[in-house]
């Protein structure tokens, strides 16, 4: 087990048979101790980081609550999606194998938990896994994203966001620009951005990088990066969330884009940020989280060998 990693905390440790959550493979102790006990490993394809930190939200003045995101998302994880779906074809899964890597450990202060993570994703890299965060304080997405360019080269990005996230400033608002800035990404598009809540100094900023808006995304033409942020959803839907959007997107509108950056083999890395259980009526948001969790990994497994 690396360092900076606990182990998954599910609130079921037999999932009922059937579902999906049940065909995790869960980082244990005894996981790592011999080679014969990695033998499940050696089949996975996706690995599932939790990152339990909203410093960053707290620091922009947002609901405190995202760090319990992950262990929201996993509860909802046991109770959501089968693993043989109705529409499964005769010849192959449904769904990639999926590995529980657990949740980074929290460092001393923000700047050491970025590096924490960036140092579990280049170990998840090194076995060959497709990484998938579950936030979170959307600051996290920089370390995230910056493990995989650190492995593959600088990202052209996707986000889907009602905020731009390009603050100078430490918090959750910082991601993107501190993407830009390292040299970790590149090409920015924004889906979702709601303009009374970004300010102009802001969008002068994105556009001088290059950033753009984008209202389709069909295509994925060079190595990069999709990041979800729940408070892009409606509240109706996503009431779960560290800044509440009155007029966001529907999971209609989003789904059709998940799914085709999980076909895409250009797309190396996907995080669900902002899932704040403490704001979350019948568990609603972290049951849309999982929902577009599921829609990514249907379309992974349909990529090309």
């Amino acid at each position: 087990m690396h360092p900076f990693l606990a182990p998954p905390a599910w609130p079921d440790p037999q999932p009922r048979p059937g579902r999906f959550a049940a065909t995790i493979v869960r980082n244990t102790p005894e996981l790592f101790e011999h080679r014969e006990a990695q033998r499940p490993l050696d089949k996975c394809r996706v690995a599932l980081i939790g990152l339990p930190d909203d410093t960053g939200v707290v620091l922009n003045h947002g609901r405190a609550g995202a760090r319990n995101g992950p262990a929201a998302f996993r509860a909802a994880l046991s109770r959501y999606g089968v693993a043989s779906p109705s529409d499964e074809p005769d010849s192959a899964p449904a769904f990639p194998r999926v590995f529980d890597a657990g949740d980074v450990i929290i460092g001393r202060n923000i700047h050491d938990t970025h590096d924490r993570v960036t140092e579990v994703v280049l170990a998840i890299l090194e076995r060959s896994l497709f990484p998938i965060a579950i936030g979170g304080g959307h600051d996290l997405t920089f370390p995230f994203v910056r493990g995989v360019a650190k492995a593959h080269g600088a990202l052209d990005g996707l986000y889907i966001d009602a905020h731009l996230d390009v603050r100078p400033e430490v918090g959750s608002g910082m991601p993107f620009r501190s993407l830009l800035e390292g040299g970790f990404a590149r090409n920015l598009r924004i889906l979702g951005l709601n303009p009374l809540v970004n300010t102009r100094e802001h969008m002068q900023y994105f556009t001088s990088k290059g950033g753009a808006e984008a209202h389709a995304i069909h295509s994925f033409p060079g190595p990069s990066f999709l990041s979800l942020d729940l408070d892009a959803f409606d509240a109706a839907h996503a009431p779960g969330v560290s800044a509440l959007n009155p007029c966001g997107l529907s999971p209609r509108e989003v789904q059709p884009i998940i799914r085709a950056a999980g076909c895409s083999p250009a797309v190396r890395c996907f995080d669900i940020m902002e899932l704040n259980p403490d704001h979350d009526p019948e568990g609603r948001t972290a049951r849309l989280a999982v929902h577009m969790f599921l829609t990514f990994l249907r379309a992974f497994e349909e990529r090309p060998a």
